[in-house]
Parts: structure tokens; sequence; C-alpha cells
């Protein structure tokens, strides 16, 4: 026959043991939460601290560098006689990549856990963050310091000249233009600028 105390005690017992299955599930849960967050607090940025992306910082350059190429062969051409007025736009067959130098910092720790059913394992947490490095210029505008900037490849010119009618002219400027950039004479095409009416 069972005994009412022998009874409470087996509740009890069963009671505790309820209870401490529940606050494993909590603490394992509450591990794998932490461990997600910091996972993604801890991914590799390429942000640094004013804002600007890595990617924005190339795009920016490698585009000022194209342009740079296109004003500069037009100041020239228009210095060359008979020239007057003259446009260039040029093609590459991809853009050129500017690598910075970066600014690493990384970290790591371990942690060794214990499971109630006494097993073991290490934990290793690595922390890293990857910032492009600036430099100040003297107008308060922020620059990436770079490593290397390979140029892209010039693939064709198209250039629209006041003076395009004449074929001297034309011919000097295609021969401008193959000196400065290295392109084939079939790769480079000259157009007569149309006349403004008004």
């Amino acid at each position: 026959m069972f005994n009412k105390e022998k009874l409470k005690n087996m509740f009890k017992g069963k009671k505790k043991t309820e209870n401490i299955v529940v606050l494993i599930i909590i603490l394992i849960i509450t591990v794998v939460a932490i461990n997600y967050i910091w996972s993604d607090g801890n991914n590799e940025k390429t942000i640094d601290d004013t804002g600007i992306k890595e990617e924005d910082v190339m795009q920016v350059s490698s585009n000022n560098k194209e342009d740079e190429l296109e004003l500069k062969l037009e100041k020239i051409l228009a210095k060359i006689s008979g020239v007057g007025k003259v446009k260039v736009m040029i093609t590459y067959s991809e853009t050129s990549e500017l690598k910075p130098i970066y600014n690493e910092d990384s970290s790591s720790s371990n942690t060794n856990e214990t499971d109630s059913s006494g097993g073991t394992r290490t934990v290793t947490e690595t922390e890293s963050q990857k910032e492009v490095v600036f430099k100040e210029n003297t107008d308060g505008s922020k620059e990436p310091i770079t490593q290397s900037i390979s140029s892209p490849k010039v693939e064709g010119a198209i250039i629209v000249a006041e003076g395009a009618e004449n074929p001297t002219v034309k011919t000097n400027i295609v021969q401008a233009i193959e000196a400065a950039t290295g392109l084939a004479t079939h790769k480079i095409q000259v157009f007569k600028m149309e006349e403004e009416v008004g």
C-alpha cells in the first residue's frame, strides 16, 4: 500500500527534474541566441567610421581616373590646329580596380563548456574588423590610401570635333589619340561636331 508521504515525495522529485530540464533548455536557447547575435556583429566590415563603403571608394576613384583621361584628351586635342571644340568618349573593357590599404583588427577567445551529462566542448569566438585607411586632404576631404591601382583596358575612342571634316585634322586627331591611349587606328572614330543653332 502506498503511503501518502511517499507519493508526495515522488511528485516533488519529479517536479525538481522538470524544473532542471526547463532551466537547461532556457540556457541552451540563450547561448544559441548570444552566439547568433555575436556572429552577426562580428562579420567583416568594409565600412569605416565615416560610413563610406569600400566598393563606393573603388567606383568613385575609377570613375575619376576615366573622366580625367577624357578631359586631358579634350584639352590637348583642342590645342591642335583646326580641331576647334572637341568632345572625347573613351570606352573600356573593364573598370579600374583600386586596392586600398586596410586597418585590420582581430581577436579570438576560447571558452570551455561542460554540459549536464559531463561532456565538454571548446567554443572559439573570433572577432575581426576591416576598415579602409584614409588620408585627410587640406580641403578636409578624405581619400583612401592605396597599395595599388590597376588601370582599366581602353577598348575604343569616339571623338566629335568641329574641324573633323578636314582630312588632315581628322588624321591628326587619330594619331594623337593613338599615341595617348595605344589604341589601334580602327578603334578610333572621329566625327564632325554638329553646329549649334541659335
